[in-house]
């Protein structure tokens, strides 16, 4: 009963990190809270990937609901046996798991790199990414921030927001893992761990 009782919390935990995935990445596009620099293309390229809209976002919400749909007892029986009908769920369950994995994982590789490489923004040289060359350096070279004229405190802007991207995404990692690693315990060592009930052609 507790295992049942923390899968399910697991799966409710995806949903509020991935609306606040989406959240974060909207604010990306809007530096100093201006729309002007999305609507020019004076953005970080990484943020046109998506990753905490679509990736740790909407396909995280999707997986969310159907987990908690597939610990629900209501769920469509696919076979005449219990044993058999919750063996088949958690095997489903294990799979969408780890495509969440899949899909957080992506996000915090790209949240990552976008922290990394660091803002594009306008300098006296004009538009770039000062920062490319730094390997991450720049993260603590707080004085090089002033270099970036252009938005407004479009570094911390840009450290804050993706750090917290990398979070939540992270996070969705660890929760998703846990969940495999719940699943294929009840799969393995619980008392439903036969696929094929003798008997039943």
């Amino acid at each position: 009963m507790g295992l049942q009782k923390c899968r399910g919390c697991l799966s409710s935990l995806l949903i509020p990190l991935a609306l606040w995935s989406i959240v974060v990445n909207i604010l990306l596009y809007f530096p100093n809270g201006k729309t002007s620099y999305a609507t020019s293309n004076q953005l970080t390229n990484y943020v046109w990937y998506f990753e905490g809209i679509c990736f740790s976002g909407v396909m995280m919400l999707l997986l969310a609901a159907l987990l908690i749909t597939l610990e629900r007892d209501t769920f469509y029986q696919c076979c005449q046996s219990e044993s058999c009908n919750k063996t088949y769920r958690s095997f489903i369950s294990v799979v969408l798991s780890l495509l969440g994995i899949a899909f957080s994982g992506y996000s915090v590789i790209i949240s990552t790199l976008g922290l990394v490489q660091g803002p594009f923004c306008n300098t006296p040289a004009g538009w770039g990414y000062i920062f490319k060359d730094t390997a991450g350096g720049y993260l603590i070279a707080y004085s090089s921030w002033s270099q970036c004229t252009e938005p407004a405190h479009v570094v911390e802007w840009n450290i804050i927001l993706f750090s917290i991207l990398i979070t939540l995404s992270g996070l969705q990692v660890i929760i998703c893992f846990l969940k495999v690693m719940a699943e294929l315990k009840q799969i393995l060592c619980g008392t439903y761990s036969v696929f094929i009930q003798p008997g039943i052609i």
